[in-house]
């Protein structure tokens, strides 16, 4: 007996990525299988979780397995497991819509990816479990019953967009996912996923490590050519992390990899390691070779999971691997856990602490040697994950000298190649003791930014940092390799030593700057002659303790008021402009066009760095007028 059928639509955006799925042409669509039976490996171990937390649940433990279950005459394929199950609710959530965030997006780039293989390379990053399903079904039925709860419940999709869900009284504890299989195409490379040679093949190669068994009944040849069925195991399930490395294959890791990441792609680098002792424990890591598309989602699940004494304790345990490290995944499996152990006790555990510690250092010293023996998987790493990292630089001050060695960034030293800190101070002359530096949107800017016009013409090289992080950690780190670090749009800058001929050129301008004071005293604090200019006629600088016109803003875009602060504006005295208007102030301080001058003067220089202008209205009128007298 069961209760009324439901029919509803899936989310809006649900419905496009099933048309997505079912339409686009994948390389290799044996994979659903790998998705269905980690989602099985999954529900076991939430049971055995549960049964050790909860002692009153009614669940039998005895025999958890999955069950693989092809019939050729019916043309199905059910993936069957004795697990935790789901509720009706939990049915309605986690497959009758797409929970993430990033999804529009993801589908929009789907959408402009016309080539199979990069098309999967997103559906891989997005993780899809369950949908994959639709790739090789034209009807999926699922029934499930959650551990402790009496009724089922059966829901059903051809996956055009709606779907099907009801209320059932009978249904074995656990999950059954049944596809109603595709017709065999070897053109589009459609398998039969009936056929138990075929379902053999792909389970040895995609889930022979899951830690539960793996039964399918197969065909075994007899006497007289006589055959029979057997219901037989077919995974070795031996847990990755507890064996020898020398033992272990590496396309075995990239198969460990892909299951606990939902990626299509092979990691960059894989870190087997054990730690014996007082506290015990085996981790398996993984740094992927493509960032995932919510990175820098605030909804961005991280950290590893975790296992005590090979069970299962929970996915993404954030406390094993710090926030600048969330792309890393992997098993962390510690001997002398409870195993009731909550995310509040592991926050106080001194020993977690210990592990989190020594897998950090571990992931850091990997990429430094990657760094020094693979520029190439090394460049592949900070393409992908070097903005997150420099997060650490602020974030971990235990690791925050280790973060900066491993870090590469941008220079006037190349026009593409990025460079090291260490690097940097190799090539520095005797005589410069500071590190320097600008900061900005794009690299295309601060390259065109007046402030570093006297330090190309030097051969001056200055590092070019153009990640949002960049603004943060520059202002908590005091130096690198005993060299201080000095922003080129900060204080004085002293290229050359002081002649003569500078102290004259200072009293020629006095006049002119303290009249400039005046006349932009809304807007600046000082007015001084510039060294660091060699073409534009002036730019804007702070003093060496102001926050940057960058940082203010990100201060303000995330609701803090700040303060506005008055900065400097330096000149440059031998540009036509700056030496015009000292000639014309000396002649006729009293010229009503001369304070409009000053104005454009501020504004351009405002302009050049990438400021906003107060009253751009203004600004304009004035520029229009004047160049009006030109003509």
């Amino acid at each position: 007996m069961s209760t009324q059928v439901e029919t509803a639509e899936f989310q809006a955006e649900a419905q496009k990525l099933l048309q997505l799925m079912v339409h686009a042409i994948y390389s290799n669509k044996d994979t659903f299988l790998r998705e269905l039976i980690s989602n099985a490996s999954d529900a076991l171990d939430k049971l055995r979780l549960a049964s050790y937390q909860d002692k009153d649940l009614q669940v039998d433990t005895d025999d958890l397995h999955i069950s693989v279950e092809p019939d050729r005459e019916q043309r199905t394929l059910t993936i069957r497991d004795n697990g935790i199950g789901m509720s009706k609710d939990e049915v309605r959530d986690l497959i009758g819509t797409i929970a993430k965030s990033g999804t529009a997006e993801l589908l929009q780039e789907l959408k402009d990816t016309s080539d199979g293989a990069a098309a999967q390379e997103l559906i891989g990053q997005f993780g899809l479990g369950f949908y994959s399903s639709f790739m090789v079904a034209d009807k999926v039925v699922l029934l499930t019953r959650k551990a402790g709860e009496d009724s089922a419940t059966r829901w059903e999709s051809s996956g055009e967009g709606t779907y099907t869900i009801e209320t059932v009284d009978e249904a074995p504890q656990g999950t059954a996912v049944t596809l109603h299989l595709k017709a065999e195409d070897q053109e589009d490379r459609l398998l039969d996923y009936a056929d138990t040679g075929t379902l053999t093949r792909i389970i040895k190669k995609h889930s022979d490590f899951i830690a539960w068994p793996i039964r399918m009944e197969v065909d075994k040849p007899g006497a007289e050519g006589e055959s029979t069925t057997e219901v037989e195991t077919i995974n070795s399930m031996k847990a990755l992390w507890a064996r020898p490395k020398g033992e272990v294959e590496q396309a075995e890791y990239d198969e460990f990899y892909k299951h606990i990441s939902h990626d299509w792609n092979d990691p960059l680098e894989t870190i087997h390691l054990r730690a014996e002792g007082t506290f015990e424990y085996q981790a398996l890591l993984f740094i992927p070779s493509t960032a995932p598309f919510d990175l820098f989602s605030r909804d961005q699940k991280r950290g590893t999971q975790l296992y005590v004494k090979r069970v299962f304790i929970m996915d993404d345990c954030e406390e094993l691997m710090p926030e600048y490290l969330r792309f890393v995944k992997g098993v962390v499996d510690a001997q002398d856990l409870s195993l009731n152990v909550s995310r509040e006790i592991l926050q106080q555990d001194r020993r977690i602490q210990m592990v989190r510690r020594r897998l950090v250092k571990k992931v850091l010293t990997t990429v430094q040697e990657i760094q020094a023996n693979d520029a190439e998987r090394y460049t592949t790493f900070w393409d992908n994950f070097g903005q997150a990292v420099k997060e650490g630089i602020v974030g971990d001050p235990d690791n925050a000298e280790l973060v900066l060695d491993i870090s590469s960034f941008e220079s006037t030293h190349h026009e593409s190649d990025r460079t090291t800190l260490r690097q940097y101070v190799e090539r520095m002359p005797a005589d410069q003791d500071v590190i320097y530096y600008i900061t900005g949107n794009s690299r295309t800017k601060i390259e065109n930014s007046p402030h570093i016009e006297a330090f190309r013409d030097k051969g001056v090289e200055v590092l070019l940092l153009s990640d949002p992080i960049d603004e943060m950690w520059v202002e908590s780190v005091p130096e690198f390799d005993g060299k201080r670090f000095q922003s080129i749009t900060k204080g004085e800058v002293d290229l050359d030593e002081k002649t003569e001929e500078d102290s004259q050129q200072q009293e020629e301008f006095a006049g002119v700057l303290s009249w400039l004071g005046e006349a932009l005293s809304d807007d600046v604090k000082e007015v001084r002659l510039s060294s660091r200019l060699s073409s534009s006629p002036a730019c804007i600088v702070g003093d060496n303790h102001d926050m940057t016109p960058t940082l203010e803003k990100m201060y303000r875009a995330m609701g803090q008021q700040v303060p506005r602060v008055k900065r400097i504006l330096e000149i440059n005295p031998s540009h036509p402009l700056v030496t015009g208007l000292r000639s014309a102030h000396t002649a006729d301080g009293e010229r009503a066009d001369l304070a409009e001058t000053a104005q454009l003067l501020y504004g351009m220089a405002l302009l050049a760095e990438g400021g906003e202008l107060r009253d751009p209205a203004k600004f304009t009128s004035l520029l229009a007028n004047r160049l009006a007298t030109t003509l």
